[in-house]
């Protein structure tokens, strides 16, 4: 399950970018009236904000001591901001803070032998984890897109 998680949350990233991309496609010509019709951009984005916060979901430990429950609450709160798309850019610039931090202190590659499995497995995680970090540096600096509660606040 925490190899399809984390997959997952390669493929929010994934689509972000994807989103992005359409976004940057349609205006191509300048001064060229366009159909503002991105209702498939829009879901794109939704859909790359709710596959990225899987990744936080491998991060989650359900023990009963007080450190793991503040910071399983803490994390959770931040997935919940990310995936209804409320203070969208603040939640995920807190969240590539504390995934990068989490990274280096579980997974350390760099103290094991090249030659260890642990070496392989760590990096592997260390990279795919860096990965959706810049899959939220992309939210943090695109926004979350037409379908959020930012979006529908910034109308009223």
């Amino acid at each position: 399950m925490k190899f399809l998680a984390r997959n997952l949350s390669l493929c929010g990233t994934v689509c972000l970018l994807l989103a992005e991309v359409m976004g940057a496609a349609s205006t191509m010509f300048a001064g060229v009236p366009t159909l503002d019709d991105n209702q498939s951009q829009n879901y794109l984005q939704l859909s790359g904000r709710i596959l990225l916060i899987f990744m936080f979901m491998t991060l989650l430990h359900f023990t009963f001591s007080l450190k793991d429950l503040l910071v399983n609450c803490v994390g959770m709160g931040l997935m919940l901001l990310v995936a209804v798309g409320y203070k969208t850019k603040l939640a995920s610039m807190v969240m590539v803070c504390w995934l990068i931090a989490l990274n280096c202190i579980l997974n350390d590659f760099w103290r094991h032998r090249s030659t260890s499995i642990m070496w392989d497995f760590k990096k592997y995680d260390f990279f795919q984890a860096l990965t959706v970090s810049g899959g939220l540096l992309l939210l943090t600096a695109f926004g979350p897109g037409g379908v959020s509660i930012d979006k529908r606040k910034k109308d009223f």
